[in-house]
């Protein structure tokens, strides 16, 4: 499958790149991209949640009532989890949500998420391109030419580019990426990659060994 290259402007170069068959052309692997995206959702929970226990509750152990006749639950002392103020029963402990999953099954999510966009003509190429400085309205710019204004975008870069980056933070919808760093949930994510020719050539080097 081959793409035109834009440049900046929105113009063709004439030029065309080809995408690797092998990671823009796969049948995609629909449990490897849920055991990856599930992976990466976890890695991103904290796991500090906790509630305290009946051991844990600073209270008087001092029983309230008499065991029966009282008409009511036998609750005990004040940290019962029957009473206002009291423990909570069974509640969230620290817990780490982290599993393995190997690097093949990785690769084959991304190559997966890729052909999904590829699949659709959700990937534009574009040359690559800096800013001498940060500034927000040249990147809209960019977009604007590239006629993917509105819509979550994802765009993907061979390496970090400080005014770049600094230029697209601050809009909505809009997010970057480093070819070496791309994931399979970013892609998915994204309604459109819009990815410029070395961050193409550095996606297949690191997908296809």
């Amino acid at each position: 499958m081959e793409v035109n290259v834009l440049n900046i402007k929105g113009e063709d170069t004439g030029r065309k790149v080809a995408l690797n068959e092998a990671v823009f052309g796969i049948t995609p692997n629909d449990h490897a991209i849920y055991l990856d995206v599930k992976q990466y959702m976890a890695n991103q929970r904290q796991g500090t949640h906790k509630s305290k226990e009946r051991s844990e509750i600073s209270g008087s152990t001092r029983k309230l009532g008499r065991q029966k006749g009282g008409g009511g639950a036998r609750r005990g002392d004040i940290n019962s989890p029957l009473l206002v103020g009291g423990a909570r029963v069974f509640g969230p402990k620290p817990s780490d949500y982290w599993f393995k999953l190997n690097k093949k099954v990785k690769a084959l999510a991304r190559k997966s998420a890729l052909s999904y966009k590829a699949q659709s003509n959700n990937i534009v190429v574009v040359e690559d391109f800096t800013f001498e400085a940060p500034k927000t309205k040249e990147f809209i710019n960019v977009v604007n030419n590239l006629k993917v204004a509105g819509k979550k975008l994802l765009m993907v870069l061979p390496e970090a580019n400080k005014n770049v980056y600094l230029s697209a933070r601050n809009l909505e919808r809009t997010n970057l990426a480093i070819a070496s760093a791309l994931n399979t949930y970013s892609v998915l994510n994204a309604e459109t990659l819009v990815v410029t020719e070395s961050a193409l050539k550095a996606i297949e080097e690191t997908l296809v060994k």
